[in-house]
């Protein structure tokens, strides 16, 4: 080929490896916005055992066209402490299953009638031009990305049929086994795609253009795309805390033993390819592809049982950092599933209120027992809380600004949560005030008195624990009871108001303690008001 020819196949070599990529992020970014229920359900769904994790894997993967944002909402959960080292090695041994099926599609451009699949880009623009609502636009999407993958396709195949001798006689000079594996990993690293290079493979097949001797020599590469797939979740989990990093690397352990086993296997029996899928399958892009589901299932048979000599290997490999990040189930992975990231949210939210909770307890003890040694470990908690509350407020900002409709009553009832958890923590920065005046003034409360008031605390524990229930269940069920002792708390302030009034007329309680006691008991009740408020937010 001439300079001219040359530079004109590699832009329309690259213009169509553009259109199939952009296809597939239309097609792997939609039908994740639709299936963030299902994927909510699907990884909610984890278990100890093996296979039905593999198979969770696998549909999730199936589910988006995508095995690297499969991978990395499993780091993303492991990372957050939702999911044990040992189902995350399973789920990657599914989703390797699951990413087969986009070069199973491509497949299918060895077929006629895949000519007209892409008429799909127009049909699906029109859909998403024409119609309102969000799920109707994203449909039109998801048809508009499957018609671009076969466009692109199609044109990287015409760009090399157009030149087939003379890219023929350079492919079939390439024939080291060695550096066709390395050509699977560096372009695969490169796009961030096993898809996107298996895909440029199976274009050439249809093409009618054959690597080396026509032999193994393209499986080679598809080895080697397995090994470039792991990029995507080792960038993932570079920052983010030893599980997570212990998850990427189980992904890079499985992928490189299995090609490497896969790639002896091949050099030991050179006829392989056409005594297996050339004998059994008569398209070529089929016989790859089918290659490509034959590799990930059985390293997946063969490896499941050794999961625990991964998590081993990895935990071996990665050691225990000795201080500890602190705990939180907010994770930047999940915020392109906005389901996912929101059911992390209401986790955090419960952490948050733990905290809160905390600091409210610290301070009543401060105030119950005049201790002022609990009043600088109560302002410790409420800062602690603050700042929770802050990071929260940042991911729920970066949540709005990607979720569709559906996502933004939850987030706006999350975003009233917070405001209510962080009055308690307010409530708790009253009580040190009262233990303080207590302490400085000389305050004393009977036991009496203070019998009352823990039986008020009491009823307000109750009602945390139901909350908490609530919340953490998404359970409206409970807010009948929760209410009741909404209720129970609201008698309870007006009967210890009333008791103290009597003891004031009685001469029994000095005037100075009405400001400290009429006020912490408004402030438990105000702390029972928030608390329901809380609960009843789960009906958004």
């Amino acid at each position: 080929m001439t300079i001219a020819q040359t530079l004109l196949f590699l832009i329309r070599l690259l213009a169509g490896t553009g259109v199939f990529l952009v296809g597939v992020h239309l097609l792997t970014a939609n039908i994740e916005q639709l299936a963030t229920g299902r994927l909510k359900e699907l990884f909610g769904r984890t278990a100890d055992r093996r296979l039905a994790n593999v198979g969770i894997g696998a549909a999730a993967t199936a589910l988006i066209q995508s095995s690297g944002v499969t991978t990395v909402l499993i780091v993303g959960f492991v990372n957050v402490g939702a999911m044990s080292l040992y189902q995350a090695a399973a789920m990657i041994m599914g989703a390797n299953i699951g990413t087969t099926v986009t070069a199973q599609i491509a497949a299918l451009s060895a077929f006629p009638i895949t000519t007209f699949i892409q008429i799909l880009t127009f049909a699906g623009i029109m859909v998403s031009m024409v119609c309102k609502r969000d799920s109707a636009k994203r449909t039109g999407f998801i048809l508009a990305g499957l018609g671009l993958i076969f466009v692109g396709l199609s044109l990287m195949s015409d760009a090399m049929k157009a030149n087939r001798d003379a890219i023929q006689g350079i492919f079939e000079t390439v024939s080291n086994p060695f550096l066709l594996l390395l050509a699977g990993v560096l372009l695969t690293a490169l796009v961030q795609s096993s898809s996107a290079t298996t895909s440029v493979i199976i274009a050439m097949s249809v093409a009618g253009l054959t690597i080396g001797t026509g032999g193994n020599e393209a499986l080679y590469i598809i080895l080697g795309t397995n090994i470039g797939s792991c990029v995507t979740a080792l960038m993932s989990s570079a920052t983010a805390g030893a599980n997570a990093r212990r998850a990427g690397l189980i992904h890079l352990l499985f992928n490189t033993l299995g090609s490497a086993l896969f790639f002896v296997l091949l050099l030991c029996w050179p006829g392989f390819m056409d005594a297996t899928f050339r004998q059994w399958f008569p398209a070529a892009a089929t016989q790859i592809a089918m290659f490509h589901t034959f590799f990930n299932v059985v390293c997946t048979l063969l490896f499941l049982p050794l999961c625990g000599w991964f998590v081993r290997a990895s935990q071996l490999l990665i050691p225990e950092r000795q201080a500890q990040r602190q705990e939180t189930f907010l994770d930047e992975r999940m915020l392109s599933s906005p389901s996912l990231a929101i059911s992390q949210l209401v986790k955090e939210l419960v952490r948050l209120s733990d905290t809160a909770m905390d600091a409210f307890r610290t301070g009543y003890r401060a105030f119950s027992g005049k201790d002022r040694a609990l009043i600088e470990p109560t302002h410790q908690l409420i800062d602690q809380a603050g700042g929770i509350c802050q990071a929260m407020v940042n991911y729920l900002i970066r949540l709005s600004a990607q979720s569709k409709l559906a996502d933004e009553r939850p987030i706006s009832s999350l975003h009233s949560s917070l405001g209510d958890i962080m009055r308690i923590a307010e409530i708790a920065d009253n009580f040190t005030k009262y233990a303080q005046r207590s302490i400085d003034q000389g305050l004393d409360f009977s036991d009496g008195v203070r019998g009352e008031l823990d039986g008020m605390v009491e009823r307000v524990e109750a009602l945390y624990s139901l909350t908490k229930r609530a919340v953490l269940g998404q359970d409206p069920a409970l807010l009948p009871q929760i209410d009741r002792v909404e209720e129970e708390i609201d008698r309870l302030r007006r009967r210890l108001i009333d008791n103290h009034i009597q003891r004031l007329n009685a001469g029994a309680c000095r005037a100075e303690s009405s400001g400290v006691f009429i006020n912490l008991v408004s402030n438990l009740e105000r702390l029972g008001d928030h608390l329901t408020y809380i609960a009843h937010a789960i009906q958004e």
